[in-house]
């Protein structure tokens, strides 16, 4: 597993009138953690869309258990609990307050896509290789792949005792 921390100070333009972080604002501190993350590993966007490749958002999710408000410090956190796979890589998220409390969670799912013909691409082999340490043999088994054996698969709720 890979994480990461970001902090952002939240600005007065941000918040909305009732004096709470707006909620289009959280996409944009999910964007800065993951670029900040990416650049930690030595990974360049600005590299990879020179290549031809990019990552557009393929899915987003946020919730919010409380609101960040002006002038909070925040530490937007970056897990990557499992490795990239086929075209795609889930970026999960979650949002602190300075008194560690848990804000907002969200996940971004995230497409290698060709900037020229739009359509997905395998992930680079350089950015595979720069996440491949960070997860062991166990955690690179997608939960979509299927067993290797019958005898692998856990067996239906229904018929355990």
């Amino acid at each position: 597993m890979y994480q990461s921390d970001t902090n952002i100070r939240v600005r007065y333009a941000e918040t909305d009138q009732m004096g709470y972080v707006y909620h289009g604002n959280y996409a944009a501190y999910f964007e800065v953690c993951r670029t900040e993350a990416f650049r930690q590993l030595g990974i360049s966007y600005k590299a990879l869309e020179a290549e031809g490749v990019g990552m557009p958002v393929g899915e987003i999710r946020t919730r919010f258990r409380r609101p960040a408000r002006y002038d909070d410090l925040l530490t937007v956190r970056l897990l990557l609990r499992q490795p990239p796979e086929g075209t795609r890589i889930l970026f999960e998220y979650e949002i602190y307050n300075e008194a560690q409390v848990l804000l907002t969670e969200g996940h971004t799912l995230m497409v290698f896509a060709s900037m020229t013909t739009g359509r997905p691409v395998p992930i680079p082999a350089d950015i595979a290789a720069k996440l491949a340490p960070y997860f062991s043999d166990d955690e690179t088994a997608s939960p979509l792949t299927p067993p290797a054996t019958p005898t692998d698969a856990p067996a239906p709720a229904a018929f355990l005792s």
